[in-house]
């Protein structure tokens, strides 16, 4: 499921002689889409929604065709947050929060997803043309921070030794956010970044922080990306890059659901269908519905014959 809009906008430039980059975006578009196909407690759209900002930030510096996927495994009210976004920018996400849970408007993010320290900050790196036995690479670390930004900057610093800053806002109808990144000197030929002196480099990003440090979470949320570009960096020399546009796209399909299904095993599958009748999947992203009776089920453990062939989506029982 794709939702094709170009209201969404992701802007990338860099500062002139200097390997510091920068990215706003404005995905509220797409953000809206995510929404309605949820129901969640203010104080929960406000982070993953700036989850949603922060997923899209990064994965337009991926180097690869395939997917960055964001994840936080909680010990609060908030049990999950996921986004999945892939190297054209189409992105969907969601969040488990445990039923009956009270979630206060103002809880803060260590209220919902960290109160009693364990929870997980997890990227995954997935690229879709794998090398033979190439695995996804998976960074797993503590969540480091009481706010989003603040997650992502430590786990950036941490994992991949990048100095990166993040401004990020989210309401009930928008999600932006401002990246700015210092890149290790002679690393950047592919953003065509003309590299100055280390010293006038260092001045250049002390300098776009301290611009972008005046940036206000309503100020984010009311203003358009060009209007916060040149409010904040007027005086700067800066190069504009084409715009990207984020959107709305889940790739679930019957046959993924099968095999999911597949890897629970028979048993156990068969257990549930002889006590539902037939098991009913919805996506957690997009709420795409799918029913798999005792037919069904059975013929997902006929030799491999994919899922798809075998069940056709026009088949499916109820």
């Amino acid at each position: 499921m794709t939702t094709d809009n170009n209201n969404d906008t992701l802007q990338k430039f860099i500062f002139d002689n200097a390997a510091v980059r920068g990215e706003f975006v404005d995905i509220s578009a797409t953000w809206s889409e995510i929404l309605q196909r949820h129901s969640y407690p203010p104080a929960v759209k406000t982070v993953l929604g700036e989850m949603v900002a922060a997923a899209a930030l990064l994965s337009a510096n991926l180097k690869f065709n395939g997917a960055i996927i964001m994840q936080i495994h909680g010990d609060g009210p908030v049990r999950l947050l996921v986004v999945e976004c892939d190297s054209d920018l189409r992105m969907r996400a969601t969040a488990k929060v445990t039923e009956g849970a009270s979630v206060a408007d103002d809880a803060s993010l260590t209220e919902l997803l960290n109160p009693g320290g364990k929870a997980r900050f997890v990227i995954t790196l997935d690229p879709i043309d794998k090398m033979p036995g190439q695995q996804p690479y998976q960074g797993i670390v503590p969540l480091d921070g009481d706010d989003m930004a603040t997650v992502i900057e430590n786990y950036m610093l941490r994992s991949e030794q990048l100095d990166t800053r993040l401004w990020l806002a989210a309401d009930d109808t928008v999600a932006r956010g401002l990246l700015l990144q210092k890149l290790p000197r002679h690393s950047g030929k592919e953003d065509q970044i003309k590299q100055g002196s280390e010293a006038d480099e260092l001045d250049t990003w002390n300098r776009a922080v301290m611009l972008a440090s005046t940036l206000k979470q309503e100020e984010l949320l009311s203003t358009d990306i060009q209007t916060l570009m040149n409010r904040l960096f007027w005086e700067e020399t800066i190069r504009v890059f084409e715009p990207a546009h984020p959107q709305f796209h889940c790739g679930c399909t019957r046959e993924k659901v099968g095999n999911m299904l597949k890897m629970l095993g028979r048993e156990e599958v068969d257990g549930a269908l002889e006590e539902l009748g037939q098991l009913a999947i919805d996506c957690d992203f997009c709420g795409k519905h799918y029913s798999f009776d005792k037919v069904d089920c059975a013929q997902l453990f006929v030799g491999d014959t994919p899922v798809e062939v075998l069940i056709p989506a026009s088949d499916v029982k109820h």
